[in-house]
């Protein structure tokens, strides 16, 4: 939970998965086109397989959000204590997440709505993956507004009321920074080991990946055919637009909030923005991320030798986007139209998991992030086993804006943050 693990190991389990997600989908059209009785018989045998894959998953993902969200709220409060130019650095994070957050909410349906639905193709799809026909009637604003705050937060952690156990998680996590300092970081020690090994089950679960999602993807494009290929397609270019839409408005950011130049500040990032593309990781760039703000924007040392770690550590600018666009695929996919206050819950939701998640490896996080604030939607879970499956192409323009994102909030603390203002000195 407090590591990132190198770039290698990731980008390999991403093309094993990415490799059993062209296997199954080959396997389950070739069949179906062959035989489509068989087809459905041996997709039927094969659902068991990708079901218990994601049962796998999800079970340690109540204590291993809970231990997220409390460690991140330390581990922000403890970043903010150290000096102006760090809480500085925090107000422009939790700036940048709710703004991203918010044109995501906004975007993904507009964007969904205009892409056509078919009905016929979503009723299969649902069967394929043995999702609930039916979702269950939202509670009325009343009910559901008592229900954030849990009565009892065992029962909410044991129903996997996601929301509720959230919110126990932010005050458990606000009220750890109030105790002595030895108490506390004995009790956080405590909870960073139950983290910790929650992602190591999580990554014993993920070796077997390329098998679950073989069996999820087979399962689904045998009983529902090349629609479901399209459907896919839509959800990775609706990603693909979001994140390079958000990086681009990070440009804008630096441009309006930062007084930087465009031109000088884009040619800055080309450098940083290639070694996320190959790396799909943002801790791998980050020496490339100090040399272009040290030497081609002209940051003062004192800014990037604090922001930019920060911003590896604690902030991870296309989250909220990743979040939001997908509960709203799903909930496209389902024909649930999600409201005004449901969307601000969502991007709410999706700040406070976004600080407290950004050492896990990709994967990991896709799950454990995804999982409650699909669930706090009222929305099945089941399609995040497919959706993880086609996340690896989405995930090369998600890291670019993630460094993107980092630089950017460079920028505005070198400006803001009162270390002085921007050097127009390359060298400085």
């Amino acid at each position: 939970m407090t590591e990132t693990p190198p770039p290698r190991p990731a980008a390999s389990a991403s093309a094993r998965v990415l490799l059993a997600l062209i296997a199954g989908a080959v396997a389950g059209l070739s069949l179906a086109a062959w035989d489509a009785d068989t087809a459905i018989r041996v997709a039927d045998a094969a659902q068991p397989v990708g079901r218990l894959w994601l049962n796998a998953l999800q079970m340690t993902v109540v204590p291993l959000v809970a231990a997220l969200v409390i460690v991140g709220i330390n581990a922000a409060a403890d970043a903010a204590a150290s000096g102006r130019n760090a809480r500085v650095a925090m107000m422009v994070f939790a700036v940048l997440l709710l703004l991203c957050g918010t044109f995501a909410a906004i975007a993904a349906p507009a964007l969904l709505s205009l892409v056509p639905r078919d009905e016929a193709l979503v009723s299969a799809f649902r069967a394929a993956i043995q999702s609930p026909e039916v979702l269950p009637q939202a509670p009325s604003f009343g009910v559901w507004i008592t229900s954030v705050i849990p009565s009892n937060a065992l029962a909410a952690a044991a129903a996997s009321a996601m929301l509720p156990l959230v919110v126990f998680s932010m005050f458990f996590g606000f009220a750890l920074t109030r105790l002595e300092p030895g108490r506390r970081e004995r009790l956080l020690e405590l909870i960073r080991s139950v983290g910790d090994a929650m992602v190591v089950i999580v990554r014993w679960v993920l070796w077997a990946a390329p098998l679950g999602v073989f069996a999820l993807v087979f399962s689904v494009c045998a009983h529902v055919g090349l629609g479901v290929l399209t459907a896919l397609g839509y959800y990775i270019g609706l990603q693909c637009v979001l994140y390079v839409s958000i990086t681009l408005l990070m440009y804008v950011v630096a441009v309006t909030v930062a007084g930087e130049r465009l031109r000088r500040f884009a040619a800055a990032l080309l450098p940083v923005q290639a070694i996320a593309a190959s790396t799909q990781s943002s801790l791998a760039s980050l020496p490339v991320m100090v040399d272009s703000a040290r030497h081609r924007l002209g940051y003062p040392l004192a800014v990037t030798s604090l922001v930019l770690p920060m911003a590896v550590s604690l902030f991870r600018i296309a989250s909220p986007t990743q979040y939001l666009s997908v509960v709203v695929f799903i909930g496209w996919m389902y024909g649930v139209e999600l409201g005004p206050a449901q969307l601000a819950v969502a991007v709410a939701l999706s700040l406070v998991i976004s600080m407290g998640s950004v050492g896990l490896p990709g994967q990991v996080s896709f799950m454990t992030n995804n999982l409650p604030v699909t669930q706090a939607m009222g929305l099945p879970v089941e399609p995040l086993g497919v959706l993880l499956a086609v996340d690896t192409i989405p995930d090369i323009f998600a890291t670019v804006a993630n460094t993107t994102g980092d630089v950017t909030a460079t920028a505005v603390v070198a400006r803001r943050g009162g270390s002085g203002t921007t050097s127009t000195d390359p060298g400085a």
